[in-house]
């Protein structure tokens, strides 16, 4: 870490309510949209690790509203803990407030700072080691998602306002391909055509959420493993972190995206699209460790909507790759030529085998669907 960040660092957390005196801070993680940082400090004879992160305010443009939805999460869910017996210090994100007593500080210069407890004795995966490790990422989100079907008040922030919104995806990726900026539809017809087939898909949930044929929910919008925190004597999901995109939505789109991005059989950007499928073994798992956790507060016609789902959501994506490549790649990071239109052909190639796959994919939900509802 270089000398200038040490400093900052020591700067930063002077604004923090902490324990003990500052040791060093190293960066950490693999995220793109935040700096994350981990220190130390020392209290006697006891060491505590901290998470500091800058707000990305490009992506995150209303910090305050980001971070009164992050107050709120994890207040309810600390509740929640404590009333079942748990450890609220492992199990949620515990935020350290600022010496003014808030949830973020900002700097003289206009960058957003905010400072959670570190979770010791557990770790986040990139890649599923094993079924398991599926299935407890299921169930975690399930919880999840149960947790703070609870939460009172009024309705979250929206961080990224329309962020799930198909119809809207679909409008874009028809305007690119009129404005075709840089010349690139007449190669990608195939991938117009797949999705132009599939236009009746990309309304249906937000239809659904209109007629109230299912409820908004608190969502967590970014459902991918790596952020679940595992246990790593239990091996059990004990929490889910990156909580910038909690936020109104359909529990739908969380376990489809699970489902995407837990149950491939290859990468997202894979070039060789033989591949690239479901995993029905891992969807399996992840649908039963999901459904443990969550049929006992979801409506029938969102289990009945679970596969489908997964459908959708990696529609959605793959649209919103192509429609990248269509206006010159200016929002997703790439890194070779084509790489998005590679990401689009990898999530459609996907769509076809879940589709081709529906009909055992519905029968594998049907299976764990059966948990007694509360009343």
């Amino acid at each position: 870490m270089s000398e200038r960040t040490k400093h900052d660092l020591a700067e930063i957390v002077k604004h923090f309510q902490l324990e003990g005196r500052f040791l060093d801070a190293a960066p950490i993680g693999s995220g793109h949209i935040n700096d994350t940082y981990v220190s130390r400090f020392q209290d006697g004879p006891r060491e505590t690790r901290y998470i500091h992160q800058r707000i990305n305010t490009f992506v995150f443009k209303e910090p305050d509203k980001l971070m009164e939805n992050i107050e709120r999460v994890t207040r309810h869910a600390r509740q929640q803990i404590i009333a079942a017996g748990g450890d609220p210090r492992r199990e949620t994100l515990t935020l350290a407030p600022t010496t003014a007593g808030r949830s973020f500080y900002r700097t003289p210069a206009g960058e957003c700072w905010r400072t959670y407890l570190f979770i010791e004795g557990a770790r986040t995966y990139d890649k599923a080691e094993n079924p398991q490790l599926i299935y407890t990422a299921g169930k975690a989100f399930g919880d999840f998602q149960r947790m703070l079907s609870t939460l009172p008040g009024e309705r979250l922030h929206e961080t990224i306002p329309f962020f799930h919104h198909t119809p809207r995806r679909f409008a874009a990726f028809l305007r690119a391909v009129e404005d075709d900026l840089h010349n690139r539809v007449r190669a990608v017809e195939a991938e117009i055509g797949f999705a132009l087939q599939r236009q009746a898909h990309t309304s249906v949930v937000v239809d659904m959420l209109a007629r109230g044929v299912i409820p908004e929910r608190v969502t967590h919008n970014d459902t991918k493993l790596n952020n679940v925190m595992i246990d790593d004597r239990t091996g059990a999901g004990i929490c889910i972190i990156d909580l910038d995109t909690v936020m109104p939505g359909s529990a739908l789109y969380d376990f489809g995206d699970a489902v995407r991005l837990g149950a491939s059989t290859a990468a997202e950007d894979a070039r060789d699209l033989n591949k690239v499928g479901l995993d029905l073994g891992l969807f399996d798992r992840l649908t039963a460790g999901y459904l443990d956790a969550a049929a006992s507060f979801l409506m029938p016609a969102e289990i009945d909507h679970l596969a489908f789902s997964a459908i959708l959501i990696t529609l959605e994506l793959g649209m919103r790759f192509l429609t990248d490549h269509l206006n010159g790649d200016v929002y997703f990071r790439i890194h070779r030529p084509n790489h998005n239109l590679d990401r689009c052909r990898a999530q459609f190639r996907m769509v076809a085998e879940m589709e081709r796959q529906l009909g055992r994919m519905n029968e594998i939900v049907n299976r764990y669907r059966g948990v007694k509802r509360e009343k």
